[in-house]
């Protein structure tokens, strides 16, 4: 790569701490040839050339895998001399969708094939007067850092006035590997602007934008003073008519102090998924508008046509998820996690297969190399990507069944000598983990044996698991073995374990198999009783087969089973129409319109995390959540 030759890491001198801003400063003269910056941050940047807007947004990644924007920027350019004012906030604390790193900007600018600015020390900088730093007020875990801003010390140095700035310092400490970004940037789309349901002595509005929506948060109002205003936002509506802005410890609100007169504010970094937004302000203002710049990553949509007017709006709610859990990867639920899960993503994926014109396969790709490029210490994969301190065992499973779904949709084999190590890693933690031919729990509050927002299979977050064996880990370690299986298979690789797939799936079968009832118990004691989750596993990956799987596929339709949530129907529609597709067609059809009718009905715009809603999980279910868009594919498959 010849990007960032001589370019350094810098920082603003004597800033420290996590939650910071630092501004950034440098002109240079256009001699009227094609120009390009690139540009890469800790945490994340905003950018303007000459006071205009340009771009924001870093793609999120490790040290050793992070990634640089390539932007032109010759259309905001004049003749002479020109301004680049870059904003990086550092997040400088863990969360689900980020590993701390130490703080810093690099940039370089190309005119005509040659490079004519690079970042040094004769970058000016200073701490953000406007945005408070140091405030580490959390939205949620997942997400991390809220903000505090303050129009009252604003300044035109993104113009080129410049009070407060110094000789930026190079950061010593930031030793990355930059590669270029590996995706599309998102659109930013006309803002949308919330309609006034309630105004209150114009010092308290509740807005509706009419839909589920991602971006980033606008503002247009005049104020007679100085004054905090918090907006809050959210999904839903409280019975009183109110956004529920805190739920324990999270927090869905930001902050900004008003100065006199006019005040227009967006805040390109943070972004927001919400449908509502609540503004309280300490005294009166005449609002133009409030509302949210839609984020959205460019994908062109396959069209999808049925009579039946139940299955094209299910549909649409479904194909709305999966496109607002698009960022710089898929994320979960955009509201209050914006976190990548292999899990998760699995299910988007194979929805965006079928959804999309070309299958939205580089976008897939980029999100399967970037959670390959996890370097977790136990050897399995982190919770999310990136991330660190906490895993979900089963999850590393599901990624080497993403990576080979990829590859069987695509054709592309090259991705699987960039991840093979990775993936054999946390296969030899799972079969170094058995005992007497069975693979047990992982103990350790650090690993959370969930498997299934259902009875008996949710674990225990936080606190160690019994370590025992139990039927999922064990199905689920076949599955990982199978699909690794076809991978070198595809790829002309070599596979490490022959025989090991059988051999447990035999085990498992042995140990956990009721011949008395027909059906796959989850634990060896039976506690847990018979889980629909692990009996459709059980079909689906050969560990039960012919007239067994036969008889758990009837109990499946007949719903006798310890039910599945649905995120993990697709497992139990996938057993289904591998024994007897014609037989069971109708019943999957019926049950995806049973399930999803209710969120139709309630007017939601996306699909929810659980069939619950919003009042699951205290009211922290998310009434957005893209592991339950499935339907897409089931639709597609059989109408």
């Amino acid at each position: 790569m010849n990007a960032f030759k001589n370019a350094k890491w810098i920082w603003a001198d004597g800033l420290s701490g996590a939650d910071t801003y630092a501004e950034f400063y440098k002109d240079f003269v256009w001699q009227g040839q094609k120009t390009v910056l690139r540009i890469s941050a800790d945490s994340d940047y905003t950018l303007w050339i000459n006071g205009k807007f340009v771009s924001c947004n870093q793609y999120g990644g490790y040290e050793w895998y992070k990634a640089y924007d390539e932007l032109d920027i010759t259309p905001y350019l004049q003749a002479g001399k020109n301004g680049i004012a870059v904003l990086v906030w550092y997040f400088g604390a863990n969360s689900h969708r980020y590993m701390v790193a130490p703080c810093g900007l690099i940039f370089e600018v190309e005119e005509g094939g040659q490079v004519c600015v690079e970042s040094d020390e004769s970058v000016l900088s200073r701490k953000s007067l406007a945005y408070q730093n140091g405030l580490q007020k959390r939205i949620s875990g997942q997400i991390g850092f809220s903000f505090a801003y303050d129009a009252n010390p604003e300044d035109n140095w993104k113009n080129g006035e410049l009070c407060g700035f110094g000789r930026s310092v190079v950061v010593q400490e930031k030793n990355c590997s930059l590669i270029p970004r590996p995706i599309e940037k998102s659109d930013l789309l006309p803002v949308v602007t919330g309609k006034v349901l309630q105004n209150e002595n114009d010092k308290s509005f509740l807005l509706d934008l009419g839909e589920e929506k991602v971006g980033l948060l606008s503002l247009s109002f005049t104020s007679s003073k100085r004054q905090k205003i918090v907006v809050a936002y959210g999904e839903h509506l409280l019975c009183n008519g109110d956004v529920l802005r805190k739920i324990g410890s999270a927090d869905f609100s930001v902050e900004y102090v008003a100065k006199p007169g006019e005040n227009v504010y967006v805040n390109y970094m943070l972004r927001l998924a919400c449908r509502y937004l609540r503004i309280e302000c300490e005294e009166e203002i005449t609002l133009s508008y409030a509302g949210i710049i839609p984020q959205v990553y460019p994908v062109k949509v396959k069209p999808f046509e049925t009579e039946n007017e139940l299955d094209r709006a299910i549909y649409g709610i479904c194909l709305n998820s999966l496109r607002l859990c698009m960022m710089e990867h898929y994320v979960d639920c955009p509201w209050r996690e914006q976190s990548f899960y292999a899990f998760d993503s699995r299910n988007q994926m194979l929805c965006g297969y079928e959804a999309f014109e070309g299958g939205n396969y580089a976008y897939a790709r980029a999100n399967l190399l970037l959670a390959g490029n996890d370097r977790y210490p136990s050897g399995l994969m982190s919770i999310c990507f990136p991330c660190s301190g906490l895993t979900i065992p089963s999850f590393s499973l599901y990624y080497t069944l993403s990576v080979k779904e990829y590859m069987e949709q695509t054709g592309d084999y090259t991705l699987a000598k960039e991840v093979y190590a990775r993936i054999k890693r946390f296969l030899d933690v799972f079969l170094a983990n058995r005992k007497n031919g069975l693979v047990y729990r992982f103990e350790g509050k650090e690993n959370w044996n969930f498997y299934d927002w259902s009875e008996g299979s949710d674990g225990t977050l936080g606190k160690a698991d019994a370590v025992i064996a139990d039927a999922q880990i064990n199905i689920l370690t076949v599955m990982g073995l199978r699909s690794f299986e076809r991978i070198c298979t595809l790829a002309g690789l070599e596979y490490p374990y022959a025989n090991v797939a059988d051999e447990l799936s035999k085990a498992t079968y042995d140990a956990f198999f009721d011949k008395e009832t027909g059906f796959m118990r989850a634990t060896l004691t039976g506690e847990g009783g018979y889980l629909e989750i692990v009996n459709a596993l059980a079909v689906n990956f050969g560990v039960v087969t012919g007239a067994e799987a036969e008889r758990i596929c009837e109990a499946l339709a007949r719903k006798e089973l310890v039910t599945a949530s649905l995120s993990m129907k697709c497992f139990i529609y996938d057993a289904l129409l591998l024994v007897n597709e014609d037989k069971y067609r109708a019943f999957v059809l019926d049950d995806i319109r049973k399930n999803y009718k209710p969120m139709v009905e309630f007017g939601s715009t996306a699909t929810w995390e659980t069939a619950g809603g919003a009042e699951d999980f205290g009211f922290f279910g998310s009434l957005c959540h893209g592991w339950t868009a499935t339907p897409i594919y089931y639709l597609r498959k059989l109408l």
